[in-house]
């Protein structure tokens, strides 16, 4: 049976979210160091942010996150920029841990950041 006629088809990631262990902290990080934008409304123990063309979130977590030594391990999350070396200079002014410096890549220039729960986000400004 394919995917068709089991009545379904997946077309791609349609939201992202990172469990995180204090949203406030979180919110206050992803606003003021990262530049992101809150939607007026998000639901309860979540902020979502206007992101496109994939709306990106924070939330309470759902699991003990301090049995975790590394969260978000295996998973890869990408965030597009237009000027990956101007963002990796807000950041580091902002006191942001950089974990790969600026370089070329498959998607132009890349670089890697930890948020404040240690998840590695890279951003790029290349497609």
């Amino acid at each position: 049976m394919t995917t068709k006629e089991a009545g379904g088809t997946v077309h791609g990631p349609d939201f992202i979210a990172l469990q995180v262990s204090d949203l406030e902290s979180s919110k206050q990080f992803w606003v003021e160091k990262v530049g992101l934008v809150p939607v007026p409304k998000s639901p309860p123990g979540a902020v979502v942010f206007a992101t496109q063309p994939i709306p990106f979130a924070i939330t309470t977590p759902k699991i003990e996150l301090k049995a975790s030594s590394r969260l978000g391990w295996g998973v890869a999350l990408w965030m597009h920029t237009d000027n990956a070396e101007a963002l990796c200079a807000r950041l580091r002014k902002h006191g942001v841990r950089i974990l790969s410096e600026p370089a070329d890549g498959n998607f132009g220039r890349q670089f890697s950041f930890a948020d404040p729960d240690g998840y590695a986000i890279v951003a790029h400004d290349g497609r």
